[in-house]
């Protein structure tokens, strides 16, 4: 696989069109002291043009990913959305500055594809393939 094993697409559905420019941040959980949930950097991409970020970590079984410890591990994992600015630059208003979405991962051999599905006040999404 030449791409990221978590892969994301976001639509921006008041528009119907891809939304470009869109920042994506992966983080990966873990249980911290005196049992705080914790989520940590784990890694980053932005949408292109088609809307969407096959770039947020290197390929699997890379030495890329070997070199920078990116491998997806079975576990508890969240993108995180940067819609703002997208909104802003678009000259239009928007309710969630950020969109989260936790899931977890069962088979790290599997593909992870996210979609989100964008609008100024509202937001979707679901396992996509």
């Amino acid at each position: 696989m030449s791409k990221s094993p978590i892969t994301c697409h976001v639509l921006d559905i008041s528009l119907g069109k891809p939304a470009a420019g869109v920042e994506v941040n992966i983080q990966k959980y873990h249980r911290g002291p005196a049992n705080v949930d914790i989520f940590d950097p784990f890694g980053h991409g932005v949408t292109d043009a088609d809307g969407r970020c096959t770039t947020l970590l290197p390929p699997k079984g890379s030495d890329e990913a070997k070199l920078q410890q990116k491998e997806v591990t079975a576990g508890v994992y969240k993108l995180a959305f940067k819609p703002g600015p997208y909104f802003e630059k678009t000259g239009r208003k928007c309710f969630y500055p950020w969109v989260e979405i936790p899931f977890e991962i069962e088979n790290p051999d599997e593909h992870y594809h996210i979609p989100l599905l964008i609008s100024p006040y509202s937001f979707t999404t679901y396992r996509g393939s």
